[in-house]
């Protein structure tokens, strides 16, 4: 058999297939006794629901990863307002200095002798206790 007799074999069933007419599937339902009254589907009640899940997850997020992140952020903020000069503080990059002047949105700080320089009241990142000598 050559391959041109093969190929029209092949485009010849194809087209076979094609021609023929398609017939739908029928479904048979079963009938139902007389006294039976078809029951609709039940919904979900809303503690079942997508909705509640989502409710219940937001709420888990709120108390697990939220409230805890504003409760630091308050007592980071009182930290920083109370600072005053001669508070030797942590600044965001890991500056550490001594606080020179505190303005309203600024703080000079020295962090070497004779070098000082400005930074935002917001970079503070922690208060360094002081360490008395025990001579």
């Amino acid at each position: 058999m050559n391959t041109s007799n093969a190929m029209a074999f092949v485009f010849a069933d194809a087209d076979a297939d094609l021609a023929a007419p398609q017939t739908a599937a029928t479904v048979e339902v079963p009938a139902q006794a007389d006294g039976e009254q078809q029951q609709e589907p039940q919904q979900g009640s809303f503690f079942g629901s997508p909705m509640m899940l989502m409710v219940v997850l937001f709420a888990l997020f709120y108390v697990m990863l939220i409230r805890p992140q504003q409760r630091k952020e308050k007592e980071r903020r009182k930290m920083i307002d109370i600072l005053r000069a001669g508070t030797k503080v942590v600044f965001g990059g890991g500056i550490i200095g001594v606080i020179d002047e505190a303005g309203e949105r600024t703080f000079k700080i020295e962090i070497a002798p004779g070098v000082k320089v400005e930074v935002l009241r917001d970079t503070v990142q922690d208060i360094i206790p002081e360490v008395k000598d025990a001579k």
